[in-house]
């Protein structure tokens, strides 16, 4: 029997004391009935003998502690799933805002999931192709792999979550692949680009969106995360589905959580971040991968703005410990135009040379993304050479490179957010490149892969 409380002590914010409760555990729903029936919901946030602290997900505004009720579920925030799921808009608390039906659950999961056994993590493998270049070429994404994307504030970082978004695929596989969307902290601008753009593309049919806005609570927000990866767990492993799961931005996240710390008198850490700020990401994190026994997986592509573009900054400095990798965006190659403004030397894919060769991506791939790495890091170094001694001071295979390097930038780079380019057709653009040099200069290529796939000129 769920009992009901009319004594609520004090409302401070977005906190809640209530007085003389019995049998409530730590993070656990509660329900606060006005007199005129509506329902408001809040969380357990600290329990003190029989006093406790919630946290409301709405406004406290209206709220008559003489008159209120609150009650307690016995469990803590759950998402209800089904197949149906796909093709859907939520909120961060997982209540459908697309005007269609309400979800008739399959099952109840509690949102904070069940960790999976490291003993019974598969090691990720299989190439997950983007369709853009610079992450498919130089940065490959592998399946049940983390793989975040470090941007900035003004940056198109939301252009490419979306392309990623509708372009993603599993090659060579007949499992079924569904994206899972978390806007955390967006604006409704933001919030309407994202479902217009799916749907107008027909991406919404495979994809679960789970929009949180600005305006909406701060516990909201960090729910959000949560939600989306409720849904992707059950996707995958009890669908058997690939999914990709795409969360942006984990800086709203971790701002939300230090809101919460400060509004709970936590001591505070870095940049008045929560000490255990490493630890809640972990557990978010963490949740992507492969286990034992099921055909499904949960990619992660977490995107988060670096405050002042500082990638010491505890959000990214701690999201670098926890995943393999990160890709970075520019602002200079979004001053010059080039669209997605991959940052290409600094960003890195810890398993890249897991999920590329033959029978994956091709043969070649290996030594194309060596060379073109090498070619390009050289070829920047002779344009700095050139802005100080001048172009005349180069010799003519520095001024190669210097060439290399631009056309690099403006072809390889530079792709725009609605051109879907296959493994392929990446590899045969790097090739193209690559000869721009001489064919002795093929150092990080094996000489059969030369002799294979050179693209010969006229003379040659």
């Amino acid at each position: 029997m769920i009992r009901e409380y009319r004594t609520i002590e004090e409302v401070a914010g977005p906190l809640m004391l209530i007085r003389q409760v019995d049998g409530v555990k730590y993070d656990e729903l509660g329900e606060i009935e006005l007199p005129d029936g509506s329902v408001r919901r809040c969380r357990v946030l600290e329990v003190n003998g029989r006093n406790v602290l919630v946290q409301l997900f709405e406004s406290a505004a209206g709220l008559n502690l003489s008159t209120s009720k609150v009650r307690f579920t016995g469990h803590g925030v759950q998402l209800p799933v089904s197949p149906n799921i796909l093709g859907r808009v939520f909120n961060g608390m997982g209540e459908p805002i697309d005007k269609g039906a309400r979800i008739i659950p399959d099952k109840l999961l509690d949102i904070n999931g069940t960790p999976i056994n490291p003993a019974a993590r598969y090691y990720p493998s299989e190439f997950i192709q983007t369709g853009v270049s610079t992450i498919d070429g130089l940065n490959t994404l592998v399946r049940g792999q983390k793989l975040p994307i470090f941007s900035g504030s003004g940056l198109p970082h939301a252009n490419l979550a979306a392309q990623i978004a509708r372009q993603a695929k599993v090659r060579n596989s007949d499992s079924k692949f569904a994206v899972v969307f978390a806007a955390i902290g967006i604006t409704f601008e933001e919030a309407d680009f994202f479902i217009s753009d799916f749907k107008k593309t027909g991406a919404i049919d495979r994809t679960v969106l789970f929009i949180n806005l600005a305006s909406d609570a701060a516990i909201e927000r960090i729910s959000t995360p949560r939600m989306a990866l409720t849904a992707a767990e059950y996707l995958a492993f009890d669908c058997n589905m690939h999914v990709l799961v795409i969360l942006t931005d984990i800086t709203n996240y971790a701002e939300a959580l230090r809101e919460v710390s400060a509004a709970r008198k936590e001591v505070p850490g870095r940049r008045g971040y929560p000490g255990y700020l490493y630890t809640d990401l972990a557990t978010m994190y963490e949740r992507a991968g492969r286990k034992m026994g099921s055909e499904g997986s949960i990619t992660m592509i977490p995107i988060l703005t670096m405050p002042e573009d500082d990638k010491t900054h505890p959000i990214p400095d701690l999201t670098g410990y926890i995943t393999e990798g990160q890709i970075i965006l520019s602002r200079e190659m979004y001053k010059k135009g080039f669209m997605p403004p991959v940052d290409v030397l600094p960003s890195l894919s810890r398993l890249k040379d897991k999920g590329i060769g033959k029978g994956k991506t091709r043969e070649d791939h290996s030594g194309v993304l060596n060379q073109l790495f090498s070619s390009y890091a050289r070829g920047k170094d002779a344009k700095e050479l050139m802005v100080v001694l001048g172009e005349a001071a180069l010799t003519p295979l520095d001024r190669l490179y210097a060439k290399f390097a631009d056309a690099f930038e403006s072809t390889f780079i530079n792709q725009g957010f609605y051109e879907d380019r296959s493994i392929e057709k990446t590899l045969d653009i790097g090739w193209e490149l690559l000869s721009i040099l001489p064919k002795s200069e093929m150092k990080r290529i094996k000489p059969e892969f030369v002799e294979k796939y050179w693209v010969r000129k006229d003379g040659e």
